[in-house]
């Protein structure tokens, strides 16, 4: 297979779950609609939950167990705020989909941009998204991207059945993403270490988790204000 297929694969079948999702969110009612916003919320709250646990608890050789990474948590989510507040990478998202917004000619559709910023968020954190377009560029292997989009094609199906086209055009946001992780493969190999991979994916799972929140309706947490702290959480375990 040629380099990049993985990459393509998960732009298409992003695409793809979001279409079949936006066919379905037609033919139910808003109570099933809240009623699906409300099963999605759950199942990421669970993704993120589950995955953070995975990495940041261990067993000892005497069976008890310990929480690991805590200083490279905090770390990373307080450092990646103050930074990411500087920035302000939640407004600049928002203005990116109010302008897609304003370019598909879906200036009715009220809930496109929060469509768009949720699902973006879901579909491009996780260690998944960094290793697999590594391995696409390097390897010529795309099995994690294909793995990644058949979950990916689920999760917007379903978001988008409840939140409308908006998160279609996560498409984008995972294409330039991962794209950007394709082309830096060779700089980024010997960086993503074992351990730092393990970092990256008890943080991005963290972020998942305030995902699922925030589709709940629970106090707003601006996700992509935190998203320097997955760089962080690099840093951290390389130095």
């Amino acid at each position: 297979m040629f380099p990049g297929i993985g990459v393509l694969a998960n732009v298409l079948g992003i695409v793809g779950g979001g279409l079949l999702g936006l066919g379905c969110g037609r033919l139910i009612s808003e109570r099933f609609q809240k009623a699906i916003m409300m099963a999605c919320a759950v199942a990421v709250i669970f993704l993120g939950l589950t995955g953070t646990v995975k990495e940041m608890l261990q067993i000892g050789a005497d069976g008890g167990v310990t929480l690991v990474g805590t200083n490279c948590m905090l770390a990373s989510l307080i450092g990646g705020a103050v930074i990411g507040e500087a920035i302000d990478l939640e407004d600049r998202m928002e203005r990116f989909g109010h302008w897609l917004q304003q370019k598909t000619g879906s200036g009715g559709d009220t809930r496109f941009v929060e469509g768009f910023v949720t699902a973006s968020l879901t579909v491009c954190i996780g260690a998944m998204a960094v290793i697999g377009s590594i391995n696409d560029r390097l390897l010529s292997d795309p099995s994690v991207l294909f793995a990644k989009t058949v979950i990916d094609a689920v999760i917007v199906m379903i978001m988008t059945s409840a939140l409308g086209k908006g998160c279609i055009f996560s498409a984008i946001s995972v294409g330039i993403f991962q794209g950007i992780i394709f082309l830096l493969a060779g700089f980024l190999e010997p960086i993503m270490t074992p351990a730092a991979l393990k970092s990256l994916s008890a943080v991005g799972n963290i972020l998942i988790f305030c995902v699922g929140t925030n589709l709940f309706g629970l106090p707003h947490v601006r996700i992509a204000n935190l998203l320097p702290a997955l760089v962080i959480a690099v840093v951290w375990v390389l130095v």
